[in-house]
């Protein structure tokens, strides 16, 4: 059975979403992604749909929403983007921070650089998983 990823952030708007969408593009075979928030929007950030659209093809606002923590199902890996944010209602058998800068109401060139480190974490962390270097 493949382990279940949330990617966490305040709003789940923008990184936490930009995670998930790249989770289920490069490392659905490896483990199942979400994403979720302590607190949610509207909508997805506009910013972030675009550029994942731009850069790999994936729609956000088709299959993507903002969800709270305690709307996703039980997961073994928590990672949180950044925003220090204490989820301590969502147990975890690993977790870690990625230490990501928020790039909401900043330009298309930060959108972008967000997204490419997101995928580069994105595939190390399914590379990890691969190899077993995270106990689950």
């Amino acid at each position: 059975m493949k382990p279940t990823v949330a990617f966490i952030c305040v709003h789940n708007s923008c990184r936490s979403q930009m995670a998930e969408a790249l989770g289920k593009l490069f490392a659905s075979d490896i483990f199942d992604s979400y994403s979720a928030g302590t607190e949610i929007k509207p909508e997805i950030n506009q910013d972030a749909v675009k550029i994942i659209k731009d850069l790999y093809g994936v729609d956000m606002n088709e299959a993507q929403y903002s969800k709270l923590i305690t709307d996703i199902p039980e997961v073994d890996i928590v990672v949180t983007m950044g925003c220090n944010v204490a989820c301590p209602n969502l147990s975890c058998k690993h977790r870690e921070d990625w230490g990501l800068d928020d790039p909401t109401g900043k330009d298309y060139e930060e959108f972008k650089r967000t997204a490419l480190i997101i995928e580069k974490k994105v595939k190390d962390l399914a590379e990890r998983i691969r190899k077993k270097e995270i106990a689950l």
